[in-house]
C-alpha cells in the first residue's frame, strides 16, 4: 500500500504539529483490503462521489447514482459499478482510460457516516459484468488501494426523499432525458436516440431536470 502523504501534507502536518496524530491514524484506519464491515456499508449506499484526473492532472468530481448495493464488492480488494446512459461527454469514464486513478467517496446522510477509497480503476467494453447490471453502458472496476472512514463531525443529517425515476430498473421502461428532445441537440443524437429528435421542451426546465 503506498504512503498517503506527501510533501504537501507533512508541510502542513508540521505547521500544525499534528505529524504524531496523522501517522498513527495511518497506521490504524488506512487499509488495503475490504472488511466485512465496508463491505456491509457500501452494500447499502445507494450513491457515491468519484474523483478522477486526466493525463494532464486536471481533476473531474461526478456524482454517481443507482439502486441501493449497485456498486458489488467483488473480492477483498475490488469493486466494480455499472456507469449508465448520461451525457456522451464521457469526462470521468475518459480520466480511467487515461490514467486508471479514481477516488470514491460514499457518504450515509441518515446515519451521518462516510467511507473513503482510493484506488486503480479499469474499464473493459466486453467485461462480463455487463449483463449483470440492467442498461449499463460500462462497468468500472476498482481495484483498492486504500480504504478508510472519515470523521463525521460535519454530514449534514438528511433523509431520502424520492429515488431517481431514471435508475434502470428491470420491472420498467426507463424515461428518457428531457434535454435530449432540446433542438441544440436534435441533429447530433445517436442512432438510439434519434426518435426525440424535434420535441423539445422548455429549455431550462429540460436542463434542469
Amino acid at each position: 500500500m503506498r504512503n498517503i502523504y506527501h510533501e504537501g501534507s507533512r508541510k502542513l502536518q508540521k505547521h500544525f504539529t499534528v505529524k504524531p496524530l496523522a501517522d498513527r491514524l495511518a497506521e490504524t484506519i488506512i487499509l488495503a483490503d475490504i472488511s466485512l464491515e465496508d463491505q456491509a456499508f457500501i452494500s447499502e449506499q445507494n450513491m457515491f462521489f468519484m474523483a478522477t484526473v486526466d493525463a494532464e492532472g486536471s481533476p473531474n468530481c461526478s456524482y454517481k447514482g443507482g439502486g441501493k448495493g449497485f456498486v458489488k464488492v467483488i473480492d477483498e480488494n475490488t469493486l466494480a459499478f455499472p456507469s449508465f446512459d448520461g451525457n456522451s461527454m464521457f469526462l470521468s469514464m475518459g480520466n480511467i482510460l487515461q490514467t486508471n486513478k479514481i477516488g470514491m467517496l460514499f457518504i450515509d446522510f441518515e446515519h451521518q457516516a462516510r467511507l473513503r477509497i482510493n484506488g486503480c480503476a479499469s474499464i473493459d467494453l466486453e467485461d462480463p459484468l455487463l449483463q449483470e447490471f440492467h442498461e449499463a453502458e460500462l462497468v468500472v472496476r476498482v481495484k483498492v488501494e486504500q480504504i478508510f472512514p472519515n470523521c463525521p463531525r460535519y454530514i449534514h443529517k438528511m433523509k431520502m426523499v424520492e429515488k431517481s425515476k431514471f435508475v434502470p430498473n428491470k420491472a420498467c421502461k426507463t424515461p428518457e432525458p428531457d434535454w435530449k428532445r432540446l433542438e441544440a441537440v436534435a441533429d447530433v443524437l445517436p442512432e438510439k436516440d434519434k426518435h426525440l429528435a424535434g420535441n423539445e421542451q422548455d429549455r431550462f426546465k429540460a436542463i434542469n431536470r
